[in-house]
């Protein structure tokens, strides 16, 4: 069953139900650890009715990932259209969005790289998912430094995703505290580096 990205639109309540008991459960216990008869019971529906809205625990489980994802974004909007002006606090507006929303939020980390440590031979199109995810994430920080005018935005763009991962990562394995604030400051220290008004990348 293809779920869109822009296609889950409005569920029914039962369907609804189900995604919303199914993001918990996955978000907090894992993804294997949790059958569909749990998420039936908790949904308070029978499994006949979450196959019949999602196919399988495969389609359910893309519908979770894609929900996370639409409501990322949706946070990562809204504070880039706080700072709408083109220039390094812009792209640095990424990592503030992530801090509020992987500390605040997503307490374990993120659900993408979560499911896909996950996944095996049985969700063929976790994978896919997740790199599309982080694709998109990738294009984003390319357009913000094209937009204030960085000669390299595509080494850079890459150098800021390897920085919010790494973050992300560090946010689920709890190795130290604060990851994605020491990661905006690393990301300041490498835009500063090349930021195009840079005295050291002046034309002598």
């Amino acid at each position: 069953m293809e779920l869109l990205h822009d296609s889950l639109g409005k569920l029914t309540p039962a369907s609804e139900k189900i995604l919303e008991t199914a993001s918990k459960l996955f978000y907090s216990d894992g993804i294997h650890a949790v059958g569909v008869d749990r998420i039936a019971e908790e949904s308070g529906v029978t499994k006949k009715t979450l196959y019949e809205r999602f196919g399988s625990k495969e389609g359910l489980t893309l519908a979770y990932l894609r929900r996370r994802e639409d409501q990322w974004r949706t946070a990562l909007d809204r504070l880039l259209a706080l700072r709408p002006d083109p220039g390094t606090e812009r792209i640095l507006a990424v990592f503030d969005a992530a801090d509020f929303w992987y500390t605040g939020v997503s307490t374990k980390g993120c659900s993408a790289v979560n499911a896909r440590a996950e996944s095996g031979p049985e969700l063929t199109s976790i994978p896919v998912e997740v790199a599309e995810q982080k694709t998109w994430m990738l294009d984003r920080f390319r357009e913000l430094c094209v937009e204030a005018g960085f000669q390299e935005a595509d080494q850079i763009s890459r150098s800021l995703l390897l920085l919010l991962e790494g973050a992300l990562v560090t946010l689920g394995t709890r190795s130290f505290k604060a990851p994605m604030q020491q990661a905006r400051r690393a990301a300041e220290a490498l835009l500063t580096a090349h930021s195009p008004s840079s005295p050291a990348r002046k034309e002598p």
